[in-house]
């Protein structure tokens, strides 16, 4: 195993000031000194489990510990993908067998046990409880289609209040956006879960990385406001074409919350992706923000200008870390996403109060 001269790296790989000989950890923005390295390493572990290769895996996620902070996330995730690897690693050398088929002797008959004592004291709701947990591996496969289940009862929730037409299409657009985030943190080689929607609040994708950079951070939250805009622009080419007005309500619907989930505050999109710019680029965003609301007159833009005011006041009066080397790669994708949304506001006419959403 390859080692590591820690001493040979002089400054952060994000933000790029100089750091202690040992660091592991930048102490201004907090991204991992070894992020490129540990997250070849994550992918070499994760081909070596597709094979079964099981001790192979385990020794490259126990050398990334020695890589990582102990105190932070990414330790503890690897500390529990280490216990899993255990545990899979001693299923499959000790399988399921009964002593008297190892041996060769006859098998006794089954004894059925009774019921345990806390059956009884439950009453009449013992049988019931003891149902259920003896079909706890159902539970656990339901558990693992939570995707569909939450996709589904989201769909329910807005067909109910809106009609199918516009329900459906809107929870459509929704999953677009997520799948936005899922596929590009996937194309990363980073594990994450497929999205789970929650009704009348919105949607999340579940993931895990190791040394991923601010940057990263911030290209995988405007993914979803980019995919948003696809499936707003899609809605807006069709209402071009039938000239139906539930296309446009869907196009200006889902070009409003893309750019309500860009404000860059909180836990927002918006707020995630904007912690990788620097003072002059928050100024720059404040400015943009600024021209759309005074070219479209959407009000919208005026929310996101504050959450700007709001990130340059928390960077000058350093109540978050800033990065000290500029991310204007970002400050673009960041500006381009909210333009093309811009043109779809001003493009779609507002046709959500002229009809019945049927």
């Amino acid at each position: 195993m390859p080692t590591i001269t820690h001493s040979a790296i002089q400054t952060c790989p994000n933000c790029g000031i100089e750091l202690p000989p040992e660091a592991l950890a930048c102490p201004a923005c907090h991204a991992l000194v070894q992020s490129v390295r540990l997250d070849q390493l994550a992918k070499d572990a994760r081909a070596l489990e597709v094979r079964g290769l099981f001790p192979q895996a385990r020794e490259l996620w126990t050398y990334s510990l020695t890589l990582l902070p102990q105190d932070s996330k990414q330790a503890g995730w690897v500390h529990e993908r280490l216990r899993a690897l255990e545990q899979l690693e001693a299923g499959i050398a000790n399988p399921d067998a009964s002593p008297s088929s190892r041996s060769g002797a006859p098998a006794k008959p089954a004894q059925k046990a009774p019921p345990p004592n806390w059956v009884k004291r439950l009453g009449p709701f013992g049988p019931l409880a003891l149902f259920l947990l003896k079909f706890k591996s159902l539970l656990f496969v339901l558990l693992k289609f939570k995707f569909l289940f939450s996709f589904l009862l989201f769909i329910w929730l807005y067909v109910t209040i809106f009609g199918w037409r516009f329900g459906l299409g809107f929870c459509v657009s929704i999953l677009i956006h997520e799948m936005g985030h899922y596929i590009d943190i996937r194309r990363r080689g980073l594990p994450a879960e497929m999205p789970i929607f929650l009704p009348g609040l919105g949607a999340f994708v579940r993931w895990t990385g190791l040394g991923v950079t601010l940057r990263q951070i911030a290209q995988i939250s405007l993914a979803g406001p980019l995919a948003g805009w696809v499936a707003a622009a899609i809605c807006y080419l069709i209402y071009a074409q039938t000239l139906d007005p539930i296309w446009a309500a869907l196009a200006r619907t889902g070009a409003f919350l893309n750019v309500l989930n860009l404000i860059p505050v909180w836990f927002f999109d918006g707020g995630i992706a904007c912690r990788t710019l620097g003072a002059a680029e928050r100024a720059g965003l404040l400015a943009l923000c600024v021209s759309l609301w005074y070219s479209t007159g959407e009000g919208i833009f005026l929310i996101v200008a504050l959450g700007a005011i709001w990130r340059i006041f928390t960077a000058l009066t350093h109540r978050e870390p800033v990065p000290q080397r500029s991310d204007w790669s970002s400050f673009a994708y960041y500006a381009a996403v909210l333009i093309a949304l811009a043109v779809i506001l001003h493009a779609a006419p507002n046709t959500l109060a002229s009809q019945g959403m049927q």
